[in-house]
């Protein structure tokens, strides 16, 4: 049985912090409207107060520089200072989707830039705190690439420039950990993106092949942060620390189809997907998304969490489970309220209400997955 050792909870709450631009042009930002920007220090005590004392959680870029190479830190300093307060451990995600108007990202600049950012990011909560830091540099490098550089949904906005998008994400998040690793070489990085599994929906051997070779797209981005594809990137073993699986109910499809539903025969289990990944890179993984709408929020935990525990009777390294979000929020889309939290709005004084199916059944995993955990005892130690 695998013994997790990375974090201080075996289940974290992930704040979602997305920030970039729709393809209307509309800058969305998630921590001001779901009020975790405001709230945060509440917000902590009040996942401490769940068991829950790791969490993702996330800068605004944007908001940071506004001009080029001048920092503002007044969005992000009283966050980290409420996480110091709290106890609370963070994965700080340095840039969800967005970055600021004035940089390029398809020229070199964006990749100076953001390496310069993400190093002065470093020497602030190393000025501020002796915790070994953890970062996630650029969320979901694969999901990115396609949705804003193959299909437009949002920034930047293009098509048939994917593979260009995830090259350019690549190097950015190399030389964005060199950057951090002057500064702290104890630090820690999470490279996230969605875990996936496609099927065709017919037996024709070009749609099997076609469904294989999106399927294996999944590993591309961690393929290349590793050095095994496109090695001109700059990838070497040691830029794939920690993997991030972003795992949800419709994250199985078949090839342009409609969802596999769990229960089908060609559902793939979680956990044989966990030991897929494993097996191809042997390092340790934290289940960095997951969650569900409305009453499915605990029917979905509790999936995960049984899959989870079944992968590390395997000795399969996961490292914890990421409620995400943890808060409702607003639909990119559309601002509809997508109750899939376990707590939702706040209200004028920052309280917000529980959803009681997903505490419960919280309560039940941690009693399964709790008494594994050994806070805080890895230090450095990487791949």
């Amino acid at each position: 049985m695998y013994q997790p050792r990375l974090f201080e909870s075996f289940f974290l709450g992930g704040f979602e912090c997305s920030n970039h631009r729709r393809s209307d042009g509309r800058r969305l930002d998630m921590l001001d409207v779901t009020g975790h920007a405001q709230w945060a220090a509440q917000d902590y005590k009040t996942l401490n107060q769940f068991g829950i004392n790791s969490v993702r959680d996330g800068l605004r870029w944007h908001l940071i520089e506004s001009s080029s190479g001048r920092y503002d830190w007044s969005s992000f300093l009283p966050m980290l200072k409420a996480a110091e307060c709290q106890g609370t451990q963070v994965i700080w995600d340095l840039c969800h989707y967005g970055w600021p108007d004035h940089i390029d990202i398809w020229r070199p600049g964006f990749v100076e830039r953001f390496a310069a950012y993400a190093g002065s990011v470093a020497q602030l909560i190393k000025d501020e705190t002796d915790r070994i830091p953890h970062y996630s540099p650029l969320n979901e490098i694969s999901f990115w690439s396609w949705a804003g550089g193959d299909e437009a949904y949002f920034n930047p906005m293009t098509r048939g420039r994917g593979a260009e998008l995830k090259h350019q994400l690549v190097r950015a998040t190399i030389a964005a950990m060199d950057a951090i690793r002057q500064v702290e070489p104890r630090a820690r990085f999470v490279q996230a993106d969605p875990a996936i599994h496609v099927i065709a929906a017919n037996v024709r051997p070009g749609s099997v092949r076609e469904a294989e070779n999106f399927r294996l797209s999944q590993f591309q981005a961690w393929d290349m942060l590793c050095g095994e594809l496109w090695p001109g990137l700059g990838g070497a073993p040691e830029y794939l620390d920690i993997i991030g699986v972003n795992y949800y109910s419709d994250n199985q499809w078949y090839l342009n189809g409609p969802v596999i539903e769990r229960g089908s025969p060609d559902y793939r289990p979680f956990r044989g997907i966990l030991s897929e990944i494993h097996h191809r890179y042997r390092r340790p993984m934290l289940v960095a998304e997951t969650g569900a709408e409305g009453d499915l929020r605990g029917h979905w935990l509790r999936y995960v969490g049984e899959q989870v525990w079944l992968a590390m009777q395997q000795g399969i390294p996961v490292e914890g489970i990421c409620l995400y979000p943890v808060v409702d929020y607003p639909g990119w889309t559309d601002d509809r309220h997508c109750p899939v939290g376990l707590l939702g709005f706040p209200d004028a004084n920052g309280n917000r209400l529980v959803h009681q199916g997903l505490a419960d059944e919280l309560r039940v995993q941690q009693a399964r997955f709790d008494p594994l955990t050994e806070p805080a005892i890895l230090t450095n130690a990487r791949p």
